[in-house]
């Protein structure tokens, strides 16, 4: 009885021994030498997004659809010793989603991720006062583009074996914003985007994923918390209460 438990024992610490060393590994560069596209990455979520994909080892391109934003988002990360370049890329222009792709391969030779991460809300108020106009700029950048970004980075994927593609959500998608009816619907989409290129990316073996974020405070969200009633009565919302 008393060599079992020693042999046991012996078993336990072996064990939680070769996990932490493998943890160690997991952590250590995880994405190293892996291609990454983020758009809309110069501020906000994407740029956050693009700082830990770069930390975690990946040579990271990053996007906005100005040159200065672009400039100085690469020149800060860059700064802090990481892998990364940018290009201007407005997602619903055909040659700037073309011009993003290119610069990932020829200055990386191919593409291992995607985040998808562009959107616009160019609308606040009832849903049925939305704009022809409105409708077609949030479902064109928030949804199409998206599709279309995914259609141009597969080919580059598929000759890597493989790579993962994330669209970048909103917690809109499951619990509506008041006011934001457009772009919580673009939201919704975007779930739908995922499952079905989920099933048809799957058999080239590139992963489909999709985060609904919460508030977070950001340019983009400040509506919802500059004001202070504003950002109380959002926090009344939620269940963590912040």
């Amino acid at each position: 009885m008393q060599k079992a438990g020693l042999l046991l024992g012996g078993c336990v610490r072996a064990w939680k021994s070769a996990r932490m060393a493998s943890s160690k590994v997991t952590r250590q560069n995880p994405l190293q030498n892996k291609v990454a596209l983020v758009t809309a990455s110069t501020d906000g979520i994407g740029f956050a997004i693009a700082r830990r994909l770069a930390q975690d080892g990946a040579h990271v391109v990053i996007s906005s659809r100005k040159q200065q934003n672009v400039d100085r988002a690469v020149a800060t990360l860059k700064g802090e010793g990481l892998s990364v370049t940018g290009t201007v890329c407005h997602v619903g222009k055909a040659k700037d989603r073309e011009r993003l792709v290119a610069t990932a391969v020829n200055l990386h030779g191919g593409i291992d991720i995607l985040i998808s991460n562009a959107a616009v809300n160019p609308f606040f108020g009832n849903l049925l006062d939305t704009t022809e106009e409105v409708w077609d700029k949030i479902l064109d950048i928030n949804v199409k583009a998206a599709a279309l970004m995914t259609k141009a980075v597969v080919p580059e994927m598929e000759k890597r074996g493989g790579g993962s593609v994330v669209f970048v959500a909103s917690i809109a998608a499951f619990a509506p914003f008041p006011g934001l009816g457009p772009y919580n619907v673009s939201k919704t989409a975007l779930l739908g985007l995922s499952k079905n290129l989920a099933l048809e990316l799957a058999p080239k073996n590139i992963r489909v994923n999709c985060l609904a974020p919460g508030l977070i405070k950001t340019n983009f969200s400040s509506v919802f918390w500059m004001d202070k009633a504003k950002e109380d009565s959002v926090k009344e919302s939620m269940r963590i209460s912040r």
